[in-house]
């Protein structure tokens, strides 16, 4: 069964600053720390061109040595845009089957309300671990939101 996993933060930007700030970020940027079992982003390989073009793949490479693949699936300029996520080797790939990633733009006050989720298809034997990789996924979230503030913020 499917574990639907979502953070948010208001950040005092316009909304299509955000979105087109955040759809190109370097996803080291991003995800630049650990979160207890969850790895920072070490780098991105197999991207032709910036991010932005539904069907584009690139290869994430975890710093534990994991690999993912991911797939642009869906653009909505200055609304959001949708990913698939595919584990291709590592700690994770037994435990994830495969995840649909959104990031989302909405107008919040004076600002905008960024929203990332993952929608995780576990694995067998991943379903078992899900509330534990789920309450890991809130923390890894949390400081990828804290990323996204400061980088916006400082542009």
């Amino acid at each position: 069964m499917p574990l639907t996993l979502r953070a948010s933060r208001s950040i005092p930007v316009a909304v299509d600053v955000a979105y087109a700030a955040v759809l190109p970020m370097p996803l080291p940027r991003i995800f630049s720390r650990r979160y207890l079992a969850l790895p920072p982003i070490k780098e991105v390989r197999d991207q032709d061109g910036a991010w932005g073009t539904v069907g584009q793949t690139r290869t994430i490479v975890l710093a534990d040595g994991g690999t993912m693949r991911e797939t642009l699936t869906s653009l909505t300029p200055g609304v959001g845009f949708g990913y698939d996520i595919a584990p291709g080797s590592g700690p994770l790939k037994p435990l994830v089957g495969s995840a649909q990633g959104t990031w989302s733009f909405a107008p919040a006050g004076n600002g905008v309300e960024v929203s990332w989720q993952w929608i995780v298809t576990p694995t067998r034997v991943g379903a078992l671990v899900m509330p534990a990789f789920g309450r890991m996924w809130q923390g890894y979230a949390r400081q990828a939101l804290e990323e996204v503030e400061q980088a916006l913020l400082a542009r």
